[in-house]
């Protein structure tokens, strides 16, 4: 046998040992690709699965006229109907305090008013002092009159 006889005959046998292995490749391959064509990633959804999905969500149409409904009651506005009634004193104004009949009588006398106060009910309240006096009082406006 020559030499060309010789490499022939060993490449051609070989030859099937690489096609055995290079068949287990891509055997190999050919498995991993049917596992990840068989998974479905998560989140993604399909052209085929959307449609169902969607399907039963499908409302019926309705006949294209617009139903229209009564608007709900409008409340009326606050400015133009409800008058806030507002204090008749104002601060450092001097004004003449009435005490009740069940109080002492000598806080009767002349005041002047420190700060406003919130109401009580129908009257709004005052912060009064008197010169005489170390302490301020507090007084309702029905109590108060102008000096």
């Amino acid at each position: 046998m020559s030499r060309n006889s010789a490499k022939t005959a060993k490449r051609s046998a070989k030859t099937p040992r690489r096609t055995d292995k290079k068949g287990a490749k891509s055997a190999r391959g050919a498995m991993k690709k049917a596992t990840k064509s068989a998974r479905r990633p998560v989140g993604k959804v399909t052209r085929a699965t959307s449609v169902a999905i969607r399907a039963p969500s499908i409302a019926p149409k309705s006949s294209g006229k617009m139903i229209r409904t009564p608007s709900p009651p409008m409340q009326p506005m606050a400015g133009q109907e409800i008058l806030l009634k507002t204090h008749k004193y104002q601060v450092g104004e001097t004004v003449y305090f009435t005490s009740p009949t069940f109080g002492r009588a000598a806080a009767t006398g002349s005041y002047t008013v420190v700060k406003l106060l919130p109401s009580e009910g129908d009257d709004y309240q005052y912060r009064i002092k008197s010169s005489g006096e170390a302490f301020e009082r507090v007084a309702k406006e029905s109590q108060l009159d102008r000096v």
